[in-house]
C-alpha cells in the first residue's frame, strides 16, 4: 500500500523527463515547453541535415522518400535520440518527407486556427505595401513557438528556392507543397478549392517577402 501511495503520477514522471512526449502529433507549444526551446529540435535537426547535404538536390521537398523508412525515422524520433547522420537516413528525401509529416501531424497547424481568417484577409488586400505591413503584424502577433519555428522554416525554404535552377523548386512549387501543410481552417467547409488558392498564395507571399517579414 505504501508503495502504491508513493507511486508518482504519469504527469510527474513526464515532467521529470523519465517519459518522453511524442515528437509527432504533439502540440507545438507543449513540445517546445518540454524541450525548453521555441523551435522543436526535430525541426532544427532536419533543416540542418538538408542544408548540409545540399540544397541543389533535384525535387527537394517535392520528391517522395521511402514511406517505410520515413515511418521508421518517425518512430525513432518519438522513442529515442535521433541521429540524422546515421547511414539509414542517407536519402535526403526521407528527411524532407519526415519534416513535412511532422507539420502535417501537428494537432493545430503552424499557422494557428485563430489566425487563419486573418491571414486570408491580409492576402486579399490589393495594395502591396499595406499587405506587407499587415502580414508582418500578423506574424509578429503569433506565439513564440509558432513565430520562431516559422522564421526558421521559411528562411530555410527561401534558401531552397535560391537553388531553384538546380533543384527545380520554384516559389510556386514550394508553396503548393507547403500551403495545405502549414495552414488550414479549423472547420472544413465547401470552399476547399478557394482555401487552397489562398493557402498557396500566403506561403508564396511570405517566401517572397521573407527578409522584410522576419527582419
Amino acid at each position: 500500500m505504501k508503495f502504491l501511495m508513493k507511486r508518482p503520477t504519469l504527469q510527474t514522471v513526464k515532467e521529470k523527463g523519465y517519459i518522453r512526449e511524442n515528437v509527432f502529433g504533439c502540440d507545438l507549444a507543449t513540445l517546445c515547453s518540454h524541450e525548453k526551446t521555441t523551435v522543436p529540435s526535430f525541426v532544427q535537426k532536419c533543416i540542418h541535415a538538408v542544408e548540409r547535404r545540399g540544397l541543389d538536390i533535384d525535387g527537394l521537398y517535392r520528391v517522395s522518400g521511402n514511406l517505410a523508412v520515413i515511418q521508421k525515422l518517425r518512430f525513432k524520433a518519438d522513442h529515442d535520440e535521433l541521429d540524422l547522420e546515421d547511414g539509414q537516413w542517407e536519402d535526403v528525401h526521407v528527411i524532407t518527407g519526415a519534416l513535412k509529416l511532422f507539420f502535417r501531424e501537428l494537432p493545430e497547424p503552424l499557422f494557428p486556427y485563430s489566425h487563419f481568417n486573418k491571414f486570408i484577409s491580409a492576402i486579399r488586400i490589393p495594395d502591396n505595401h499595406t499587405k506587407r505591413n499587415q502580414m508582418r503584424d500578423l506574424i509578429e502577433s503569433l506565439p513564440d513557438p509558432n513565430h520562431d519555428t516559422m522564421r526558421l522554416l521559411f528562411g530555410h525554404l527561401h534558401r531552397v528556392i535560391e537553388y531553384g535552377q538546380d533543384n527545380r523548386m520554384t516559389v510556386q512549387n514550394v508553396a503548393i507543397v507547403f500551403g495545405p501543410t502549414l495552414l488550414r481552417p479549423e472547420m472544413e467547409s465547401g470552399n476547399i478549392a478557394m482555401y487552397m488558392v489562398f493557402q498557396n498564395q500566403i506561403v508564396e507571399f511570405i517566401l517572397n517577402e521573407n527578409n522584410y517579414l522576419f527582419q
